[in-house]
């Protein structure tokens, strides 16, 4: 089998059109290059051989990596730290190891090598930065199979050009360039960073067609001003090397939608020589969080799924490795994996698409960069420490055991650091004097996140926030008033962490900030931004709580809120509730959530109110007495729910609503219109617009705003609330508008909302359940003074019954936990005993996914009861 991928051979076949470009304007056309190529093939000499490639700038390492892939050798791809190379170059003995050296390269004889087996053509770290000898096997076969799958999605075009600003030794920058030599576009090679302003003259003179960056590369884009560019010639923008934030994502997309340009948010690794899958750009507004699809000619498939549909990610396609090498006498071996178990936790969505919910082992990306915790901990004991890892995908967190002979946290920090290849500030070390454990004596991850770090700078110190700005990311260092960002050795890791810091304290932060000195900077501090963008839902469901408090006081009468809340919980319900393959009990989850705590309060004040009785707190009002209005809201959705749970309850409707996700809403839009001619006798409820029937075309309207993702769905979207809402609130023109504004901005991902209002927003939408339930009685027990005073009283009992609420519920959930703990210890010790082993020591890979699941992973159902509460809180 040949080791030569079709896009290396084929070079010639492109002719003169441009390959590589610099930044010097240095031009390279595929006939060159093919030329150059098979110049340097020769120079590496006959025979099969490993050649190491030091990759860098400019022209000659893409050259050399194409000459040895031409030339059928296998190429090894190596960074330029030789603190790095060395142990790569130990574990595995190239014949061969070529740098660039002035305007050429250097050739060093290192053979004899190893035996290589036919397949194999490339050699990639799977760590990225860590320094572990493991590599990924890959074949030639498996380096056309990832670039065809590539150019199968994205829109690369001959007369493109893209820049490559991510190492060539990283699989997502090495997959740009394979994919754009495929459709023989131009690449376009640069050392500069994204926050340069020099990158964006080049980006303008070279006429750029694309960006490709890491998450970190999309805090650099906010940093430097992206949004405020004008790029003409810009056509999309990838980004993968770890998860992007879905507010990011929706943010992007949004621009990218106004600026003529697409996202295409994607999700790989290594051992599938780069991409998995890609989330298509029209649905990552509606889908932020999803990786998406598979690419073609891969698929996906979960094993092991739980009852909420999660379970492990494996994926297949002919750009899975060959397998893994940990030393030179791996790299005889064939393919020992026909499937790669990814390592990730995942889930099918209700449309169609794939969601990560997390890492089954200890591994973080930080930077773009995979880090190994154990890793961490590993390079951490070889310093003599005794330490314990842990973090996300934002920093490590490494508790040092403080003992004799021991060194200081800040030395082992930046030990560390260098090792790894991260800014300070992407990693902590806290000494302790014993690790904090829980009763089942398991080392408790998420107190070890929480604990505080005495040593660490505090940026926001009120006399002197600039200079603070700059301790927190060059530590160990005496700021003065003259220094510069440029002048203390800044990079582009250390840039956003500065610019976020400074934007903090300076509010707006100048474009030139890398080279104004401190004083200079904490002078030209303004104000911080006076709006805030808030999620629309959120900002909904605050306004309609007040309007409804206010309106039942009689501060004044502006009716319609409960009806705006009605179509929020549609849009909840498609967000949220129909995540899982079988969304059914979720969706009955989400309904006890709510007619629970309401049947509870309402009992109680059927005994001590004479408008209540006992047929409200059974939620039944509609059918006895629909006199009693006062609880609608609480009675009616959950009905709905009820009748959602029944009817995704069928495979073929949850099949519908995965195809045609649009559809379903619309189609119970026109179901709910009907129901407005239904002849119930005269039931109040009917006539007040307040029964299901009756009101369950707003909540799909909620539901159809939710998934409108295309101009001509939210005019959808639209053109129903023009015909529905005029109809059915024909005499109340007041509560006509508020539900058709209301229901209209769902439409609308966030709106500005004064900085000083974005807490007491989520305060009241994240208590607005609770605020619903008791404004009654607190009305009735106030009944006297001031209106006004009546309202704030209300509003902020709810929030405090809703935060007594969620404490309780934590200390539940606590005290189940630990009792479960201590069961499961009482069970493992005869056991234990049996086969001698130690009790209460888990492996690091249980304890993460029990923090995943306990400590970051909120049931889907939250949100649609309380769509006011964050994700992940």
């Amino acid at each position: 089998m040949s080791t030569t991928p079709g896009f290396a051979g084929e070079l010639s076949r492109h002719g003169g059109r441009a390959a590589l470009l610099d930044g010097a304007g240095n031009c390279l056309s595929f006939g060159e290059l093919a030329a150059r190529a098979d110049a340097r093939a020769s120079e590496l000499g006959g025979g099969r051989k490993l050649v190491a490639v030091v990759t860098g700038p400019g022209f000659e390492p893409v050259v050399t990596y194409l000459a040895a892939l031409r030339a059928g050798h296998a190429a090894l791809l190596v960074g330029d730290d030789p603190a790095r190379t060395a142990p790569l170059l130990d574990a595995y003995r190239p014949d061969l190891l070529v740098r660039p050296d002035g305007g050429g390269v250097r050739l060093e004889e290192l053979g004899p090598g190893p035996r290589l087996h036919p397949d194999l053509a490339l050699l990639l770290p799977t760590s990225g930065s860590t320094g572990s000898p493991k590599l990924v096997r890959l074949s030639g076969r498996n380096l056309d199979a990832n670039a065809e799958s590539i150019t199968g999605y994205l829109p690369i075009r001959p007369e493109d050009r893209a820049p490559l600003t991510l190492p060539l030794q990283y699989c997502y920058g090495l997959s740009v360039l394979n994919s754009n030599l495929a459709r023989g576009a131009t690449v376009v090679l640069t050392d500069r960073s994204v926050a340069e302003p020099a990158f964006w003259d080049e980006f303008d003179d070279l006429g750029l067609t694309s960006l490709h960056g890491v998450p970190y590369t999309f805090d650099l884009l906010d940093a430097s001003g992206f949004a405020d560019r004008a790029l003409p010639s810009l056509r999309y923008v990838t980004q993968a090397g770890g998860r992007l934030d879905p507010a990011t994502v929706s943010r992007y997309a949004t621009l990218g939608a106004a600026r003529g340009w697409s996202l295409y948010v994607m999700y790989g690794q290594t051992e599938a020589t780069a991409r998995m899958a890609y989330l298509p750009p029209e649905r990552a507004s509606a889908a932020p969080s999803a990786v998406g699809v598979a690419v073609p000619g891969g698929a996906f498939s979960i094993e092991r799924p739980g009852p909420d549909g999660v379970g492990d990610l494996v994926y297949r396609g002919e750009n899975v490795m060959l397998g893994y090498a940990c030393s030179s006498a791996d790299l005889g071996l064939g393919r020992t994996i026909d499937r790669l178990d990814t390592g990730d936790r995942a889930r099918w969505r209700s449309d169609g698409l794939l969601e990560i919910t997390g890492r089954a082992a200890r591994f973080v990306k930080l930077f773009g960069l995979r880090v190994d915790l154990d890793e961490v901990e590993r390079l951490a004991e070889a310093q003599g420490a005794r330490v314990v890892a842990t973090g996300d995908d934002r920093r490590i967190t490494v508790a040092l055991v403080r003992r004799e002979g021991t060194g200081p946290g800040d030395r082992l920090r930046e030990r560390l650091c260098d090792r790894l290849g991260l800014p300070p500030a992407a990693l902590r070390v806290v000494e302790v004097a014993v690790l904090p454990r829980l009763p089942s004596g398991k080392v408790d991850l998420t107190a070890l996140a929480c604990l505080p770090d005495p040593s660490e700078p505090s940026w926001t110190e009120p006399a002197d926030p600039v200079r603070g700005a700059f301790a927190a990311v060059f530590p160990g260092r005496a700021i003065t008033d003259t220094d510069t960002f440029v002048g203390l050795g800044g990079d582009s890791l250390r840039y956003v962490q500065t610019a976020l810091r400074l934007q903090r304290a300076l509010g707006v932060l100048p474009r030139d900030w890398p080279e104004r000195t401190v004083a200079e900077l904490a002078e030209s501090a303004r104000p911080p931004r006076r709006w805030l963008p808030v999620e629309t839902p959120v900002l909904l469901r605050a306004l309609a709580i007040v309007l409804i408090v206010a309106s039942h006081v009689g501060l004044f009468r502006i009716l319609g809120g409960s009806h705006v809340l009605l179509a929020v919980a549609g849009w909840a319900f498609a967000r949220f509730a129909l995540a899982p393959p079988r969304p059914s009990r979720t969706i009955l989850r989400t309904a006890a959530r709510i007619a629970v705590p309401a049947a509870l309060w309402v009992a109680w004040r059927a005994t001590v109110a004479d408008d209540v009785d006992w047929y409200n707190a059974l939620l039944v009002n509609y059918v006895v007495d629909p006199e009693a209005w006062g609880y609608w809201f609480v009675e009616t959705l959950p009905q709905i729910l009820v009748l959602m749970a029944l009817l995704f309850s069928v495979p073929a409707v949850r099949a519908l609503d995965r195809r045609r996700p649009f559809a379903l809403p619309v189609a119970l839009f026109a179901v709910g219109l009907f129901g407005q001619f239904v002849d119930d006798g005269g039931n109040a409820f009917s006539l007040r617009q307040m029964s299901v029937h009756t009101v369950i075309w707003l909540f799909a309207l909620g539901w159809a705003a939710q998934r409108a993702t295309t101009g001509w769905q939210r005019s959808a979207v639209l053109a129903g609330l023009a015909l529905a809402v005029p109809v059915m609130f024909a005499h109340e023109p007041h509560r006509a508008a508020v539900v058709a504004a209301g229901t209209a901005l769902l439409l609308v991902p966030t709106l500005p909302v004064p900085r000083a209002l974005v807490r007491l927003c989520g305060l009241l939408a994240g208590a607005s359940l609770a605020i619903y339930l008791t404004h009654y009685a607190l009305m009735s027990a106030l009944n006297g003074l001031p209106q006004g005073l009546v309202v704030l009283a209300c509003l902020v009992g709810g929030v405090a019954v809703q935060e007594l609420l969620v404490r309780a519920s934590a200390a539940l959930r606590a005290s189940v936990r630990i009792e479960a703990d201590r069961t499961a210890e009482l069970q493992a010790r005869p056991v234990a005993r049996l086969r001698g082993l130690r009790v209460g020591r888990p492996t690091t890979q249980r304890r993460a996914a029990e923090l995943d699941h306990h400590g970051r992973v909120v049931p889907v159902e939250d949100h649609l009861a309380d769509p006011g509460r964050p994700a992940g809180a």
